[in-house]
């Protein structure tokens, strides 16, 4: 049956009178265009706010949009995707994780954390050793660009001592600061593919586990090899074990199967009380969940936008048409899969943002990955596996702007340094090939459900 007249089961009925598939699906192209040329013409991806691309482009769609009836109706299909249950899911994860974070920082574990990873380096094994820090840190406290800024001033000051090359070392506290950003439960790029694609974060896990750790151990390996003659003592501290609790509680939860509004909750009430217990006060506590959702807040706001744009856009038949054009010769799994991958990468180059890129890619991936059998976590994890990689190979994203700015040196020196997204890219890829691993380790192509 002719793909045209493929229609999505959200879908009860497709108007007759659909636009032109090019014409619905522009208001995308206008948010890519608006944010690349203006951010190349600024020579600053992050001076631009994504926001207001979201916003004309949302303008331009509904100037095109047929069928509604005045601004009213226009506004309608708009709020219809901005305030859909997916949507609003993955604002109030936001919201928790964004108050987890903070209150954590707040009471010291993310110090806690890094001393404690300091202190367990191993001396002969420093390469090896710094990059498996920054994969637990990462890990732990959810952004690679919190683990940069924590661990490169420290990595250059062993870059110093050691003789090491700066951009080599910084690399490697780079390429581990992304691996918690591909895993971590408490990650934006997690929480939007898993709420994109409807599937839970333990499944997510399990499937995106198999390509992130052998990546992470072949690196590591590398490591081990370059680092064998370097030698260097970490310098003695002390560590607050009762700071890095509710890191582990919030990994041991999720892994666990329990809901993340629920983890994420007891994270925050955890760290209030860690907070009391250790001279803080329930006003500090209460300003940091405050300081921590406002954190979130232009997340939030780019997420109902993309919503709504994109509602918009399957409104008009846009994402039917783009669907038909990027599976015309697709037979199976496979293709779907790089289909999907493509999709990811090609937005992430246009936007720097992985987490955004997730968002805009992500209702179109769960649409083919419905019409080919793909389980949700697998989608889900092809999303945030490609987009990380992407992010780690553009030298205009935050991390390597950040770790450039901390070390002194240039975004080029360190990209030509860095071995793990290269590294995961290859598994990745293996992964679709050969099909590893099985849906049946995440419990099937329904696994996961509606679960957040």
């Amino acid at each position: 049956m002719a793909f045209h007249k493929y229609i999505h089961s959200r879908d009860k009925a497709i108007p007759d009178t659909k636009m032109n598939g090019w014409l619905a699906l522009s208001p995308l192209f206008v948010f890519l265009g608006i944010y690349l040329v203006s951010s190349i013409v600024a020579k600053d991806f992050y001076r631009v706010p994504i926001a207001a691309a979201f916003v004309i482009a949302s303008a331009y769609a509904m100037v095109i949009t047929r069928g509604a009836k005045g601004m009213e109706g226009m506004l309608g299909i708009f709020s219809k995707g901005a305030g859909n249950s997916t949507v609003l899911l993955m604002v109030w994860v936001f919201v928790l994780a964004g108050a987890f974070a903070a209150t954590a920082k707040n009471i010291g574990a993310i110090d806690a954390t890094v001393a404690f990873t300091l202190k367990i380096l191993p001396g002969k094994l420093l390469y090896a050793g710094l990059f498996l820090a920054a994969c637990f840190i990462s890990m732990a406290i959810g952004t690679s660009v919190g683990t940069i800024v924590a661990l490169v001033p420290i990595a250059a000051g062993i870059a110093e001592q050691t003789g090491t090359s700066l951009p080599f070392i910084t690399a490697i506290i780079v390429g581990g600061s992304f691996f918690g950003d591909n895993l971590s439960f408490i990650s934006d790029t997690t929480i939007a593919a898993t709420r994109t694609q409807g599937c839970s974060m333990r499944d997510k896990f399990r499937a995106n586990i198999f390509i992130a750790a052998p990546a992470a151990l072949a690196v590591a390996a590398v490591y081990v090899f370059k680092g064998a003659s370097v030698d260097f003592i970490p310098a003695a501290s002390d560590v607050q074990f009762i700071k890095l609790l509710p890191y582990i509680l919030v990994i041991g939860l999720a892994v666990a199967g329990v809901n993340v509004v629920n983890v994420l909750g007891t994270g925050i009430i955890v760290n209030g009380v860690i907070g009391l217990c250790t001279g803080g006060g329930l006003i500090d506590w209460m300003s940091s969940i405050g300081e921590g959702i406002s954190g979130m807040s232009e997340l939030i706001v780019i997420t109902m936008l993309a919503g709504g744009m994109l509602e918009m856009i399957r409104h008009n038949g846009g994402l039917d048409f783009i669907i038909d054009r990027l599976t015309r010769r697709v037979s199976g799994k496979r293709g779907a899969e790089f289909c999907i991958a493509a999709l990811v990468g090609l937005a992430n180059f246009c936007t720097a943002n992985n987490t955004v890129a997730i968002i805009t890619a992500g209702p179109i991936a769960k649409d083919i990955g419905g019409r080919f059998g793909l389980a949700p976590h697998r989608v889900a994890s092809i999303l945030d596996t490609f987009s990380c990689f992407v992010q780690g190979i553009i030298p205009y994203g935050a991390q390597m702007l950040m770790a450039s700015e901390l070390a002194d040196v240039s975004t080029m020196s360190i990209i030509g340094c860095l071995y793990y997204p290269m590294a995961l890219c290859i598994v990745a890829v293996m992964s679709i090939i050969f099909r590893f691993p099985r849906q049946n380790v995440c419990g099937g192509a329904a696994a996961g459900g509606t679960q957040l």
